[in-house]
């Protein structure tokens, strides 16, 4: 790839054609008040030394950073957060972010990520945030010659739906050339959180202790009554009663050891993530509850068969039952559901043993594009990982490479040829390439029981 820097003139120019482009800028752009304009700040660890950085608050809100290098060539990666966090906005959560994801600076792009100007799971909202950073960093930095679009985890669904709101081209050019999901939770709202509520109904009945029998019942869908002063130490102690799951193997007790095996065997999920599990299930779904739907419930269980246990008879007669209120699981998925109406190349990376963001959801990610007919837009790429958080820096730039190769010469790769450039790669990166080019995920109903 050839991009020369781009002249102070160039970035003039670029900036007055953003402002001459008509893309629509975001809803709640439209609707705020102008603020100030970032100021600089340190960087944080990792990112590239001689870079600028910027940092501000913009009109919505929202955090959110710029990293610029030394010798910028003129591309820009857009990213899109993980979590959802929930709460107030945070700056640190912009310097976390800008340190994690440094990789990109030290290939020599410019960064800009929004922290989201609300908390909790509003995937159309952080998408609208995440367009307005983008046209904060033409405004404030210029106009770059080729911009990536980047998830991570929740937030490759919030980049999903960014370019199914804003990929389209307003005047001959989209404003993502090529889009990039690490990890990504891409079921949306309508799939990626049902075994959650499977882990709920299960683990009381196995466990009985969220909520505690001298506690208030109520539908576990809530995830918790409002106003709960339940905290996640004290779930996490409850959690360790009842399985012994904090404490080596040989220190828990076989009633332990039977309960935490039942609870594994039926909902399909790891022993290291099954107290990050029941605290999204607990928090994630209160937030769903009541923040976006109004109180209502968007999952269902009703028919489900449960599997695994020593007695599944016994237990599918003792689980809860729910029925979701069709309106707010519309209402959900029309917020969180992507659309796969990709007009640019997108690449997927995917660790296989991804204990947070089941590698399964992937296959559901492909039908959704599929249906929108847009499949010639998608590769898929897969890695013998077991984290979720971060893979390796050369990974990503092997994708990266791949991507860019493809939104300008055409030349659509194959996982293949991914993987042989990334070990190619690693000769100066030096992070190891995990690369598993034959694999094919399974249908999540492998994993998940099906509604």
């Amino acid at each position: 790839m050839s991009i020369t820097r781009p002249t102070l003139p160039t970035l003039a120019a670029g900036m007055l054609l953003a402002a001459c482009s008509g893309l629509p800028p975001s809803p709640a752009s439209r609707a705020a008040p102008a603020a100030p304009p970032a100021a600089a700040a340190a960087c944080p660890a990792g990112v590239v030394p001689g870079s600028r950085c910027l940092f501000g608050r913009d009109a919505a809100g929202a955090y959110y950073g710029f990293a610029i290098p030394p010798h910028w060539d003129g591309r820009l990666v857009v990213h899109a957060h993980g979590g959802p966090a929930l709460g107030a906005p945070k700056a640190e959560r912009v310097h976390e972010d800008m340190a994690r994801w440094s990789v990109f600076t030290r290939m020599g792009w410019a960064w800009a990520a929004s922290g989201f100007h609300q908390g909790g799971v509003a995937v159309r909202s952080a998408a609208e945030d995440t367009e307005r950073v983008r046209q904060l960093f033409i405004a404030q930095v210029g106009a770059p010659r080729f911009t990536l679009l980047h998830g991570q985890s929740w937030g490759a669904s919030v980049a999903a739906r960014a370019s199914d709101l804003y990929g389209a081209p307003a005047h001959g050019k989209p404003p993502y050339d090529a889009v990039l999901l690490t990890s990504g939770v891409l079921g949306g709202g309508s799939l990626s959180y049902d075994f959650r509520l499977d882990l709920r109904v299960v683990y009381q009945v196995v466990c009985g202790n969220h909520p505690k029998a001298d506690e208030p019942a109520y539908p576990l869908w809530q995830g918790l009554p409002p106003g709960s002063p339940l905290t996640r130490a004290e779930l996490a102690a409850r959690i360790d009663d009842c399985t012994g799951v904090r404490k080596p193997p040989a220190q828990r007790s076989a009633q332990q050891q039977r309960k935490l095996d039942t609870i594994l065997a039926v909902v399909r999920i790891p022993e290291r993530s099954l107290i990050a599990h029941l605290n999204w299930a607990t928090w994630h779904f209160q937030d769903i509850a009541f923040n976006r739907v109004g109180g209502r419930n968007v999952f269902d269980n009703a028919r489900v068969l449960y599997r695994g246990s020593a007695d599944d008879t016994a237990l599918n007669a003792q689980v809860l039952r729910y029925h979701a209120d069709a309106q707010a699981a519309a209402a959900f998925a029309a917020d969180t559901d992507p659309q796969g109406r990709f007009v640019v190349p997108v690449m997927t990376v995917h660790a296989i043993d991804d204990p947070t963001a089941f590698v399964e959801l992937e296959s559901t990610f492909r039908d959704t594009v599929a249906r929108a007919g847009h499949l010639d837009k998608l590769v898929q790429t897969f890695t013998a990982d077991h984290e979720h958080s971060y893979l390796s820096d050369v990974q990503y730039v092997a994708a990266t490479e791949a991507l860019v190769a493809w939104a300008q010469r055409g030349e659509k790769p194959t996982a293949q040829a991914v993987a042989t450039r990334c070990h190619a790669l690693d000769a100066r990166w030096g992070t190891g390439c995990r690369y598993r080019p034959d694999y094919t995920p399974p249908p999540l109903a492998q994993r998940v029981p099906p509604r």
